[in-house]
């Protein structure tokens, strides 16, 4: 009686599929491509840009007070719409429990001048002595341009 000999182990197929692994990383990709943009905080300002800024990180804090002034003269605290008179009771409302309190102005830079100065002034009366008025930092020179003097190399968003 002979023994019937199985080769099982020559059908195995020892190649890795990785086509489903691809498919899940690009919906992955587009998932975040999509929502990264919504992770902006506030509503979108096309602020000032200038060539030596002061670096604010606090300005990206979880908790920061940022207040935007629009092109049209619309006033927003965080992404909600206010009007600049009742700007300074929610600023105290804001800051009542904070140890630091500081503001941002992420101001437009079509925006009337008069319209800033409404905002700072209303923060100010609000008790804060600590105001950071953000902006840009302006596109490298080209290789031709030499920088203006005492231009530095800042930090993005301020």
């Amino acid at each position: 009686m002979a023994l019937a000999l199985r080769n099982e182990g020559s059908k195995v197929n020892s190649n890795i599929n990785v086509t489903p692994m691809v498919d899940v990383m690009l919906v992955l990709l587009i998932i975040f491509m999509v929502i990264t943009p919504m992770l902006q905080k506030g509503v979108s300002v096309d602020m000032a840009k200038v060539n030596s800024p002061t670096p604010m990180p606090d300005a990206d804090k979880e908790d920061a007070l940022l207040i935007a002034v629009m092109r049209d003269g619309k006033t927003y605290l965080g992404s909600d719409q206010i009007k600049v008179d009742d700007l300074t009771n929610k600023v105290k409302d804001r800051l009542a429990n904070k140890v630091d309190k500081r503001v941002f102005i992420r101001a437009d830079s079509r925006a009337k001048y008069g319209a800033v100065v409404d905002v700072v002034d209303n923060v100010r009366s609000a008790g804060v002595d600590d105001v950071g008025l953000l902006t840009e930092q302006t596109q490298a020179n080209p290789a031709n341009k030499k920088p203006p003097a005492g231009a530095s190399a800042g930090a993005g968003t301020q």
